[in-house]
């Protein structure tokens, strides 16, 4: 099966490094927040470049936009995993501290990826010291660049809560234990929200699963995918 993969907020393929040797069973792809300054733009976007049908994984941003996806295209996307992200609409402080980060770097003549104190925030605090970790996500903002960066802080995240009952396909939620940025009571949500959806915890991750967690998380993704059976697999 075909497995398109959506990261998050200022991150690329790179995310995906660790759990691909987890996915080796699938024709894994890889979609990008590119392509529009809304939420629905952004999955136009990946469903122009996208295969016919495909199993979605999103993750964290991505998860709104690959939420998007299984409404615009009900059709095409056989199963859905949501990783990291929430159906709740941006929090006041998020906005601000997003608009305050995009003017810093509007008025700058170089990007150089997230600040370390945003990658900090979304890592498990036992891992606040791990600088090899820091460094690979500011890598990934640092390549993207600031144009992306100025795009995607400038997308507002409404929630979608009222609309998950659209999503009828076979769902699996992800979330972490150490999350600071999105709790497991929005993972929570999430499931409730979206008929059939089966929920699962990782121990001792922070937000960043597929970084911090990735054999846990590709392995919780294939034996859900084998479990979910034909309807996901065309």
């Amino acid at each position: 099966m075909t497995l398109l993969l959506i990261p998050g907020f200022m991150l690329d393929d790179a995310l995906w490094d660790d759990m691909l040797p987890f996915l080796s069973a699938h024709d894994v792809r890889f979609a990008a927040l590119g392509g529009g300054a809304t939420i629905e733009a952004m999955a136009q976007a990946v469903l122009a470049h996208a295969p016919s049908t495909f199993v979605l994984l999103g993750f964290s941003m991505g998860g709104y936009v690959a939420r998007e996806i299984a409404r615009l295209a009900p059709a095409r996307v056989t199963a859905l995993v949501l990783v990291a992200t929430s159906s709740r609409p941006d929090q006041p402080d998020m906005v601000r501290q997003r608009v305050a980060a995009a003017r810093q770097a509007a008025a700058t003549t170089t990007f150089h990826g997230l600040s370390r104190g945003a990658i900090r925030a979304s890592l498990h605090p036992g891992r606040h010291g791990d600088a090899a970790m820091i460094e690979r996500v500011r890598a990934m903002g640092e390549r993207l660049g600031r144009d992306a960066f100025l795009r995607q802080s400038a997308v507002v995240r409404s929630g979608d809560a009222a609309t998950l009952d659209r999503i009828h396909c076979p769902t699996l939620v992800i979330g972490a234990d150490g999350d600071q940025l999105r709790s497991v009571d929005e993972m929570r949500e999430l499931a409730a929200g979206i008929p059939g959806a089966e929920l699962a915890i990782v121990a001792g991750s922070g937000h960043m699963i597929p970084l911090e967690a990735p054999q846990q998380l590709g392995q919780l993704v294939t034996r859900w995918l084998a479990k979910a059976g034909a309807g996901a697999a065309r």
